[in-house]
């Protein structure tokens, strides 16, 4: 298998990143730095920034409801972080994407690079849907300047899908978005003078949380 390859699908890193690994000379085969083209046969052993790296034999991939409070993190200085919450069997897992601090909901943790590489490439643009609570209700402009137009942010224009959770309930809401960005939600509204007090996330791409997964808990998706 091409290096680049066996790098992206056994770390989770983009191809890209994966090459450009190579080239910063960061990846070893058998001690050796690697080249573009170097080729992964048999028990060769691969390194990246010295650390062994292997395509796993088996695959995991679970569901976590994650709750408020914990970090998607594997320090979390003096917060509780996601890892608190697996046995040491699931400790290996890494988290697709992240969820911040104060949001709860649908978090996948896997090993698998290849699922991984689909959920979170931009390219793939896979839905993630959220409901979320404000402060205060949400007045028909601002909710036609976030849906229609977009809201101009530091790091570029955030444009989110919404509808109400319940009619004539102006403070709760469902967002749909194709983007991710570090607390995007959160700072959309706050653009516009809105808190959120409450963010879950309900789907990602074709995933959804179950109904019966309590916070803290996870459900198994795959073990093969």
């Amino acid at each position: 298998m091409r290096i680049n390859r066996y790098i992206a699908l056994s770390t989770g890193l983009s191809r890209r990143a994966a090459d450009r690994a190579v080239q910063e000379g960061r990846v070893l085969i058998d001690g050796t730095a690697a080249l573009p083209a170097s080729v992964v046969k048999g028990a060769q052993h691969v390194t990246l920034d010295g650390q062994p790296v292997q395509m796993p034999e088996t695959l995991q991939t679970i569901l976590l409801n994650k709750p408020a409070g914990y970090v998607v993190s594997r320090e979390g200085q003096s917060s509780k972080t996601i890892y608190d919450l697996l046995p040491a069997e699931l400790q290996h897992l890494k988290p697709i994407g992240r969820l911040d601090k104060d949001s709860s909901g649908l978090l996948l943790l896997t090993n698998d690079g290849i699922l991984a590489h689909q959920l979170t490439h931009p390219r793939f643009q896979k839905v993630k849907v959220y409901e979320l609570a404000l402060d205060q209700p949400l007045q028909p402009l601002h909710r036609q300047m976030i849906h229609d137009i977009g809201i101009q942010l530091e790091d570029g224009p955030s444009k989110l899908i919404l509808e109400r959770l319940q009619e004539g309930n102006e403070k709760r809401w469902r967002v749909t978005m194709r983007e991710g960005r570090n607390r995007q939600i959160r700072r959309t509204f706050a653009a516009l003078g809105y808190r959120v007090i409450r963010l879950r996330r309900t789907h990602f791409g074709s995933y959804t949380l179950p109904a019966d997964t309590l916070p803290g808990h996870y459900t198994t998706l795959t073990a093969s």
